[in-house]
């Protein structure tokens, strides 16, 4: 366990939300005190009994009964109080909490949640939730915040790898995620509340930690102060690194013809990249974005042949060229080598029509 002054997300504090009641559901949340688990307020509405678990199947598992002592379904967030915390649970500090600014930046994020797609099978399961033969694996979720997206939601849009295409179209294989604390910069900013299916499998939408104060009671609002360390409005300060970067420029426009000279710059920085430079990185990329351009690229296994094919493609389907250099982005996160493709492609921008 962290101990106090240490910053950011601790898989240890990660909670496992498992909810009784009509109807049965779990999600996500995260320990903010020695006996407080903060999760979104719709994972625990209508519970006829919760439990929280902490690092499953692993040397420091833990579990225990939950009450709600805070449900705030305007700001959807919710307090749980642990029964019984382990006398070797104790000391734990509440998380630093930030806002992001209403402007044209785009930032990291982290997050950390069970959703349905991590479904695994299993040789037994326990009375803590598992069915028999199944169990949920956690996620870590890494990505990108286009701040100024859901302004009218008052939400923050998250970019995310797409989980693999799900067998189940009427559920969403985010399901159980929400609850799941949103971090930048070492800092709390938000918490995810929503998969929204028409943003696609690639998206989700997290409450921002600003908006709380406008939806939470006076009395709602000391709560979390006194047992989640939420800070009062006016202390409430930006996240680290909050200046973050520009949008990459978009590719929509580029007409599918271009010479390969004109690519060259773009395909140099793609190959410089570490995450594709590995045996299975430009796969993932792939299998993140349209399938069409899997099917339709002529692959070779010299990773530059196999660049300039796959880009090529790409500018014969309006719009994949800018989910292949996303996708680029998440897989690597952000370096001098990302920076380099997203330089290379502003200047390829210039031939937009």
């Amino acid at each position: 366990m962290r101990g106090p002054g240490e910053a950011g997300l601790d898989a240890a504090r990660v909670a496992e939300v498992l909810v009784a009641g009509p109807p049965g559901r779990r999600g996500s949340g995260y320990r903010v005190g020695a006996g407080h688990v903060l999760t979104a307020a719709h994972v625990v509405a209508g519970a006829s009994a919760v439990r929280v678990r902490f690092d499953a199947d692993r040397p420091g598992e833990w579990s225990a009964p939950a009450r709600v002592v805070l449900s705030a379904a305007a700001a959807d967030v919710a307090l749980l109080e642990i029964a019984d915390v382990p006398t070797d649970r104790t000391g734990v500090e509440p998380p630093r909490y930030a806002a992001v600014p209403d402007a044209d930046v785009v930032l990291p994020f982290s997050a950390m949640g069970f959703p349905r797609f991590k479904l695994r099978e299993s040789g037994g399961g326990d009375a803590a939730g598992d069915t028999p033969g199944r169990y949920r694996d956690s996620c870590h979720v890494t990505g990108t915040v286009s701040v100024l997206s859901n302004r009218r939601e008052g939400t923050l849009e998250l970019a995310v790898a797409a989980p693999p295409a799900d067998p189940e179209p009427h559920r969403s294989p985010w399901e159980g995620m929400s609850g799941a604390l949103v971090w930048c910069g070492g800092a709390v900013i938000g918490l995810v509340s929503a998969h929204h299916r028409a943003d696609g499998l690639g998206r989700l939408a997290a409450g921002r930690v600003e908006r709380w104060y406008e939806s939470l009671t006076a009395a709602e609002s000391e709560c979390l102060r006194r047992w989640a360390g939420l800070p009062s409005r006016t202390a409430l300060g930006l996240a680290d690194g909050v200046e973050g970067r520009r949008p990459a420029v978009g590719l929509a426009g580029l007409p599918s013809d271009l010479p390969l000279r004109e690519l060259a710059e773009l395909v140099d920085a793609l190959t410089a990249v570490p995450a594709l430079r590995g045996g299975n990185g430009m796969g993932l990329v792939l299998d993140s974005i349209s399938d069409r351009i899997a099917a339709n690229s002529p692959r070779d296994p010299r990773l530059r042949m196999d660049v300039y094919g796959i880009v090529r493609t790409c500018l014969r389907y309006p719009g994949t060229l800018d989910q292949l250099l996303e996708a680029v982005r998440l897989l690597e996160g952000p370096s001098p080598e990302v920076d380099r493709v997203d330089g290379a492609a502003a200047r390829l921008a210039r031939f937009r029509g």
